[in-house]
């Protein structure tokens, strides 16, 4: 269950949500085209189904940590981080962050496959708010965590998923940032890089960052994290020390 609690942020809160509830409205019969959408909205025809993605969440992350988030796959997890991000408005509840957030919610988000791996640092860190000069100054840095190589001057396109998440890593990483949001990032590249992530979350939270991450690895919100959250269906199932809730998911997943 959630817990509850005043929307009272204090000095060393870094994220509080206050009964967040984000609810969708689908049309309830298949719809081909947006033409037949619109001629049909016209013509008053359309019945919509609701269902809410997100349902009651209250929440509080401190200043420091990192956070783990678990859940089967539409449980919600990716939409909660994009209300955290500010990418979604909730349609009841609020949101209070402190701080300057740097998300990671998608694989090769902010990237584009025609440009160059340079070329896309640039595009990416520009959007995560940096200037030309601060990008100048990490680029070296950038592209040596990446692993990438002479690759960083050819297309995007022609990069692996593993290659495209460890560029995109590496950008969101290269400034500390207030808040990370990591969304399912670690679970591409191979052991080593795995390790060099671990150790610069590690390192961020040491300064006082705090980093949000899902993951279907449990193992690795345990090692990572000392405390999480558990979602299904929209709802907060357990929150609190990350053993109690990785046991309480984990037994879940077995029963089913």
């Amino acid at each position: 269950m959630s817990d509850i609690f005043s929307f009272d942020p204090k000095p060393n809160t870094a994220i509080l949500l206050d009964n967040i509830s984000i609810r969708y409205r689908l049309p309830s019969d298949s719809i081909r085209t947006f033409k037949e959408y619109m001629i049909r909205m016209l013509q008053g025809r359309i019945k919509h189904n609701s269902f809410w993605a997100l349902k009651n969440i209250n929440l509080e992350v401190k200043k420091g940590e990192i956070f783990g988030i678990l859940g089967r796959n539409g449980a919600g997890k990716s939409t909660l981080l994009k209300v955290i991000s500010k990418v979604l408005v909730p349609s009841e509840g609020r949101v209070w962050i402190n701080g300057y957030i740097s998300p990671l919610l998608q694989l090769g988000a902010g990237f584009h496959v025609e440009l160059t791996g340079r070329e896309n640092i640039y595009l990416n860190a520009t959007l995560l708010g940096h200037s030309r000069s601060e990008i100048d100054d990490k680029l070296d840095d950038i592209i040596k965590f990446a692993e990438i190589g002479d690759f960083v001057e050819a297309p995007l396109r022609t990069y692996s998923s593993g290659m495209q998440a460890r560029l995109g890593f590496a950008v969101a990483s290269a400034w500390q940032p207030d808040i990370l949001i990591l969304d399912e990032v670690l679970a591409v590249g191979d052991a080593g890089f795995q390790e060099k992530c671990f150790e610069r979350m590690t390192k961020f939270r040491d300064s006082g960052a705090t980093v949000l991450m899902v993951s279907h690895t449990i193992s690795q919100v345990r090692e990572l994290c000392k405390r999480a959250l558990w979602l299904n269906n929209g709802e907060i199932q357990s929150v609190g020390a990350v053993e109690d809730v990785c046991d309480a998911y984990q037994q879940s997943l077995t029963i089913h």
